[in-house]
């Protein structure tokens, strides 16, 4: 019996319930923390199963005094609880949006999100990587960007592309010269918002508040 129950007493196994329970919520909370990126292409729910998996399996292989039966019981709590996360998340959609997360906009019409970006953890030096990856090289080609909640990026492209903050990085400068400025369009700096006035000194940015202009590129 010693194989299956271990060498601990019965009420243990109402702490194991105890400490299932309390491990998953952290986890479930850290990850929401640590923004998206973290969850990858599972969701933070399959993530903290997982690993909570991986540990009740470690547990009784590391230490003899355990037996196989509190991993056991772990696993049924884990998979429970995961279970029932993912049936509340499909009949309450606010639910969902608490434990899963939700898709954020990131550039919409050519001019970036930076209170999106900033509460999703994705520096524009990310962003700008990731939209040079689909072979894109301004934002003006760029219609909308998702960030979807399990980390990964959606792209729909502009069906006419029109003049937009370069996202070349500016080290290559090579690269740079063989753009199309325009010297009579000139969108923010830091947000790629457009100027309609078509000036360089136009003061603040109505997007970002900024009051640093570049001239758009085609």
């Amino acid at each position: 019996m010693r194989i299956l129950v271990g060498e601990v007493p019965v009420s243990f196994y109402l702490e194991i319930l105890l400490r299932a329970t309390a491990v998953y919520l952290i986890l479930v909370g850290s990850m929401r923390l640590m923004g998206r990126r973290m969850a990858s292409q599972l969701s933070r729910n399959e993530m903290a199963a997982m690993i909570s998996l991986a540990a009740a399996i470690g547990v009784p292989i590391l230490d003899a005094s355990r037996g196989l039966l509190p991993a056991v019981i772990i696993a049924l709590v884990v998979v429970f609880i995961q279970r029932l996360m993912s049936y509340w998340a499909a009949k309450n959609e606010n639910f969902e949006g608490i434990s899963q997360g939700i898709a954020a906009t990131l550039v919409e019409n050519s001019v970036m999100h930076l209170k999106n970006m900033q509460s999703s953890r994705v520096a524009r030096e990310l962003l700008f990587a990731q939209l040079r990856s689909e072979g894109l090289t301004h934002l003006g080609m760029i219609k909308r960007l998702y960030m979807e909640a399990n980390g990964s990026f959606t792209l729909i492209k502009q069906p006419e592309p029109q003049p937009g903050l370069s996202i070349l990085p500016e080290w290559d400068t090579e690269f740079i010269s063989q753009q199309s400025p325009q010297s009579d369009r000139y969108v923010c700096y830091h947000c790629g918002n457009p100027q309609p006035a078509g000036t360089q000194d136009a003061g603040k940015c109505p997007n970002c508040e900024e009051e640093n202009w570049v001239q758009a590129i085609c």
